[in-house]
């Protein structure tokens, strides 16, 4: 080529740019900033999820409810998880990412004004199964839009940034709720708080159907597939790999979330560890002090959780793509969580180095469980399998809940609930170990590096 043609060229590709401009489409800028309001879509479903576990001792003192009454408001989440996570990828096919996010948001944001405004129980169980029917389908339509915008880009770091914002909204809730009920009059007035996060969480995604219309204008963006929808055809064909995988993710989370769901409680009548930090000062202080004192409150040490994966869970995915050994990962990930129940069950230590292991488990299986199952089912197989798995989760993320607090209100303890956490990780530890031999015989797929260092 001549250096005539070259400079033609170059000439050509600076105006083609200057006549683009820096916010157009097709920049970095434009996606990262499109990215932020992708993230944001979930904040707030993130947020009011555990505002009824941040407020727990608060509802049940206000509004007389037992401890099994708050799991299963987090069961009847799940149970609208259950039966959407069938028809959710359908309708995202259907209607489109833009119009099926925003249903799924308008679900969730309602669910959410209607828990606030409860007088009643079967107010408060109609107010989480609208909730939950959004906000489930709304993670994976939002999973959907990330594929959409950063395929063959930086679609990993978008899906650990996406990660990292979504857990800090379930962060600030432990934080923050009982700090909102303490300085605004009571209870309802952190309802409210989750419900106008959910709203703000709404205006957001009108950003983002604003700037993906543009967007896919001027880039002709495919239209993306609905990520988890089931097509029960293809359930028959996976192997024991996938069943493994399926049944370790359920054991798994029914020992973490439904833990969290009622932790809170358990550290202020065991321990005496009060509900917010005492700092005097005005609310935002008083917010941001609770982040100070997250050792030293009962829904700030049920953040620890959440904190080490909100943190560490980018750096985790990277790890496990360089050193692979998934099922050995989730073997090691398993057997912490059985001693960290179990200590908080049958003794009266100090529960912090608990929740450390805890956080840690939380860490490692989710980094090498999901992204596992794209490396044990056929890749046309890939959105059922997930579908499925979530649906699977759910079951017992509606059972566990309901158990715990049943337990606990039965034996005026938390013994039988903690050992019962203990056996999940029991469970999950022998299904890890039956997975980590499925694959030997396989060809080791899960232990393999998916990056070479």
């Amino acid at each position: 080529m001549t250096d005539v043609n070259r400079d033609g060229r170059a000439a050509s590709t600076v105006a083609a740019s200057q006549q683009r401009g820096a916010f157009h489409p097709a920049t970095l800028r434009y996606r990262f900033s499109i990215l932020l309001f992708i993230c944001l879509l979930t904040f707030g479903s993130y947020f009011a999820y555990d505002s009824i576990s941040a407020l727990e001792i608060t509802l049940m003192e206000a509004l007389h409810l037992e401890r099994q009454t708050i799991g299963m408001l987090y069961s009847a989440y799940s149970l609208a998880a259950i039966f959407i996570v069938f028809f959710g990828g359908m309708l995202i096919d259907r209607l489109g990412p833009r119009k099926a996010s925003l249903l799924f948001s308008a679900l969730v944001t309602a669910g959410a004004v209607i828990v606030a405004m409860a007088t009643s129980t079967w107010m408060l169980f109609a107010g989480r199964f609208v909730f939950g029917a959004g906000s489930e389908s709304l993670v994976v339509a939002q999973s959907a839009i990330i594929s959409r915008w950063f395929k063959g880009k930086e679609l990993a770091l978008a899906f650990g940034i996406s990660l990292t914002i979504s857990r800090l909204g379930t962060l600030f809730t432990f934080n923050t709720e009982q700090v909102i009920a303490s300085h605004f009059g009571g209870f309802r007035s952190a309802l409210w708080a989750a419900a106008l996060l959910c709203g703000f969480s709404l205006l957001c995604n009108l950003v983002y159907n604003a700037m993906d219309r543009v967007g896919e204008r001027a880039l002709d963006l495919p239209r993306p597939g609905a990520g988890d929808k089931i097509v029960f055809g293809d359930i028959a064909k996976f192997g024991a790999q996938f069943w493994y995988v399926a049944l370790l993710c359920v054991t798994f989370y029914s020992a973490i979330f439904p833990f969290t769901a009622l932790a809170p409680d358990l550290f202020h009548t065991k321990w005496g560890i009060p509900t917010t930090s005492g700092s005097e000062g005005g609310f935002l202080y008083e917010a941001f002090a609770s982040f100070l004192h997250m050792f030293s409150t009962a829904g700030g040490m049920t953040s620890i959780i959440i904190f080490a994966s909100m943190v560490c869970a980018p750096f985790a995915g990277g790890l496990v793509d360089r050193i692979g050994r998934r099922a050995t990962l989730m073997v090691f990930g398993s057997l912490l969580m059985i001693p960290a129940h179990l200590l908080m069950g049958v003794t009266h230590w100090n529960p912090i180095p608990s929740m450390i292991v805890l956080g840690a488990a939380f860490v490692l299986v989710p980094a090498a469980l999901w992204p596992s199952v794209p490396l044990v089912v056929e890749e046309n197989r890939v959105g059922t399998a997930f579908g499925l798995i979530t649906a699977i989760q759910n079951v017992g993320l509606m059972t566990f809940p309901w158990a715990a607090g049943r337990l606990i209100d039965a034996t005026k303890g938390y013994t039988a609930s903690q050992v019962m956490f203990s056996m999940l990780g029991v469970a999950g530890l022998i299904f890890a170990f039956l997975l980590l031999r499925a694959d030997k015989r396989a060809g080791c797929a899960l232990e393999k590096p998916h990056v070479r260092s």
